[in-house]
């Protein structure tokens, strides 16, 4: 059996640039995804009149691990970065660190996202500043629940996940570095990484057919425990494996393999998805969570054999991508909202749409947030004069080293 020791001192002195990069790119697609679910027939929050079918495979083929490629790096990040600071501090500057953009978020970002949502549902007549009353007021008049998170509930997740494991973050360690890295390590052997695959995924199956079906998703935190499931699951094995070299080198070794078992998990999910009495059987959920698995696998793969360098590109965007998140789908219903008025063509609107968001998050990050003193903090920046490592560092981002 391969002793993950023996590949940890490498693992521990080596910057993880590969999980800086899935991580700007993780949340770049979310922001591609975002721009899509304005143009799908899937419910959201206000919908172009040209929405259709058609982004919608591209769109199901993400959606399995889009969101948990970001749990299982939280993960990660969490370990490294707790090994390096000691826990109360660093629970304290999680705190102040997610939660002021929290704040900001559900007071100045979001509610432009919901007085849309509900002009454009017909529950109310125009009137922002009427609007914005009601929507802090606690007495609870609209059908949607106000004040709201939205598409931060993320960070929220990371957070509050964050602070249940700081108080266990020592046993977790120990056992991570003892019989649980000894585990890890059993799974990372076997031939072509066939139980690296396979098991891990069952947890998530068993979500998605017990679980689930008891509990709908709904991002409100209080009633969400299949999505809380599985988020803390990727979460917890991110922690764990994050410094395990026989994990990182199995993922490198078998990555043919994973990449064949990714693809044909991607054509059988979708084949699957395509079939009306398929879609929702248990076999088709087993393959879509075990194709998110090796999914995210592969990505890891790929990542530490391309992607683990550094540039300027990805100092840059390490910390622009956070306040990008923040801003993207208040930008994409604003942008939307206007358009839909204006009945252009469909690709006239959608790369209008596109170009808004991303020249709208790249142009306020460069010159309002990155260059403001006072406004870093509520967007996740540490303040200008930092200079310790991890400079931009944000919820997901493994730990420099």
């Amino acid at each position: 059996m391969h002793n993950p020791s023996v590949t940890q001192t490498a693992v521990d002195a080596q910057r993880r640039h590969d999980l800086d990069w899935l991580r700007v790119i993780a949340f770049g697609l979310l922001i591609f995804y975002h721009v899509g679910m304005f143009y799908v027939t899937w419910r959201w929050h206000i919908k172009s009149p040209h929405a259709s079918h058609l982004p919608e495979g591209p769109m199901a083929l993400l959606n399995p691990w889009r969101l948990a490629l970001l749990f299982f790096i939280s993960g990660v990040a969490m370990r490294f970065a707790i090994d390096k600071a000691q826990r109360w501090p660093f629970a304290r500057a999680r705190l102040r660190r997610l939660g002021l953009p929290i704040i900001a978020g559900m007071l100045v970002i979001v509610p432009p996202q919901t007085y849309l949502e509900l002009r454009y549902g017909g529950y109310i007549e125009p009137g922002v500043w009427a609007f914005y009353a009601d929507y802090l007021n606690l007495d609870q008049i609209y059908p949607i629940i106000t004040p709201t998170w939205n598409h931060l509930w993320y960070v929220v997740y990371v957070l509050v996940y964050t602070l249940l494991l700081v108080p266990v973050a020592r046993p977790l360690t120990a056992w991570s570095e003892g019989r649980g890295g000894r585990a890890v390590a059993w799974l990372a052997g076997g031939r072509c990484g066939w139980r690296l695959m396979l098991l891990p995924a069952l947890p998530f199956v068993a979500y998605r057919l017990f679980l689930r079906p008891e509990f709908p998703t709904t991002h409100a935190l209080v009633d969400d425990w299949a999505n809380h499931a599985q988020c803390l699951t990727f979460v917890l094995f991110g922690y764990v494996v994050a410094k395990n070299g026989a994990f990182w080198h199995a993922v490198a070794r078998a990555l043919p393999a994973i990449l064949i078992v990714a693809f044909a998990g991607a054509v059988a999910w979708m084949a699957l998805r395509g079939l009306a009495d398929a879609a929702t059987s248990p076999l088709a959920q087993g393959v879509r969570m075990l194709y998110a698995w090796v999914a995210i696998l592969a990505l890891l793969g790929l990542a530490q054999r391309y992607l683990n360098r550094p540039g300027p590109l990805l100092r840059y965007l390490n910390e622009a991508i956070f306040p990008y998140y923040i801003l993207h789908q208040t930008i994409i219903v604003l942008i939307g909202y206007g358009l839909m008025q204006l009945h252009w063509p469909a690709w006239a609107e959608a790369s209008t749409v596109l170009a808004v968001t991303i020249g709208s998050c790249v142009l306020l990050h460069e010159f309002c947030i990155r260059r403001i003193g006072w406004l870093r903090p509520w967007f996740g920046l540490k303040p200008a004069a930092a200079t310790s490592i991890g400079r931009g560092q944000l919820p997901g981002r493994a730990s420099a080293r």
